[in-house]
């Protein structure tokens, strides 16, 4: 990595983000996005102690899967 810019990118892509960061990355609310996650169908989680993470990788390929169109 050439620069700080280049770090924080990465930081960004591979950090875990709360329930709240990931809600907010969609444009959902947070109830929202609790429903989807338990009916099954939400973005790939971890569970840390007893808190849902996420991973922007993740949340991005989920968001792949439920592309419309072309």
């Amino acid at each position: 990595m050439d620069s700080v810019s280049d770090f924080e990118a990465e930081d960004r892509r591979t950090r875990l983000w709360s329930h709240q960061e990931a809600a907010t990355y969609l444009g959902i609310t947070q109830q929202t996005l609790h429903f989807i996650n338990h009916k099954g169908r939400g973005p790939k989680s971890y569970k840390v102690g007893r808190y849902r993470r996420y991973r922007q990788r993740d949340i991005d390929d989920w968001l792949e899967t439920r592309r419309i169109g072309s």
